[in-house]
């Protein structure tokens, strides 16, 4: 009997053991992406879902408008956002904030705010001067899908998606270490009730890790789509001349950590469900 059960065991930890190791790097990699633009510190610095580079807008308006600019920039990198104190060089957004640098260090962030909505376009014209504002909403407006609002109800509801999915993705590392508590019996039976008992735990990992991964791939695929939306901004150019409007809008390294968690939570739900069909140890 115990040689019987024993490939059983043998294949059941190999499987669960490699489910923990990617469900281990996906919890971590969806830290990471929870952290990003929380504070200019160096590692949440470095984090970001989307990028947007104004470093080239003063310069831009001074060609195409023939006089010098300025006030445009702010020259205080501890000045509130929102507040219109003169546009950062390079914008970065996060899931609950985003912050604005005058360099790669100097810079501050906005409030942290659970389902913070990216809308890149607001962000600058918050930051801008009444005539510099106007003349943002002048050469921008319906030129291109950077101002489009809708894209700040998408990635709001992303981000509560990739909480959920964060917290699903968690448990489902924690939950088959439950099994050995009791859980059900079965007739009196120590052996079938164990049977039961990790079965069940195996299970729950399987559901958790699939609800992980749906939530956690509908956020990243939201936000993928949000920031090519507003990356229409970067061809454009001022009107009647061929002078870029140096605006530039990228995807940063969040949300390739984003799709790195998805990839770890792919692999790790198919040894969750071998595991828990065929797991008898």
């Amino acid at each position: 009997m115990i040689q019987s059960q024993r490939p059983y065991k043998l294949r059941g930890e190999i499987c669960i053991g490699f489910a923990s190791i990617f469900s281990f790097a996906a919890v971590m990699l969806l830290i990471f992406v929870h952290v990003g633009q929380t504070s200019t510190s160096s590692v949440p610095r470095g984090i970001a879902m989307a990028e947007v580079n104004v470093s080239q807008y003063g310069q831009a308006l001074a060609r195409g408008l023939g006089d010098p600019i300025t006030g445009l920039y702010a020259t205080n990198a501890s000045a509130p956002l929102e507040s219109e104190a003169g546009i950062r060089q390079v914008y970065k957004f996060g899931l609950y904030s985003y912050c604005g640098y005058l360099n790669n260090s100097a810079g501050t962030c906005t409030n942290k705010t659970l389902g913070n909505k990216y809308l890149p376009s607001a962000a600058l014209l918050a930051d801008m001067s009444l005539n510099y504002s106007a003349l943002t909403i002048f050469i921008i407006n319906g030129t291109s899908s950077f101002e489009s609002q809708s894209i700040g109800s998408h990635t709001r509801s992303a981000s509560y998606l990739i909480l959920i999915g964060t917290i699903c993705a968690f448990l489902a590392l924690v939950m088959w270490t439950l099994y050995p508590f009791p859980i059900l019996s079965v007739a009196n039976n120590p052996s079938l009730s164990g049977v039961f008992k990790r079965t069940l735990a195996f299970l729950a990992s399987a559901c958790l890790a699939i609800l992980a991964t749906v939530f956690v791939v509908t956020g990243a695929s939201l936000w993928t789509s949000a920031i090519n939306t507003s990356e229409s901004v970067n061809g454009l150019i001022l009107n009647t001349t061929n002078i870029p409007l140096g605006i530039e809008v990228s995807s940063g390294p969040g949300l390739s950590l984003l799709w790195g968690a998805v990839g770890c939570l792919l692999v790790a739900l198919i040894p969750y469900l071998i595991s828990c069909c065929t797991f008898r140890g």
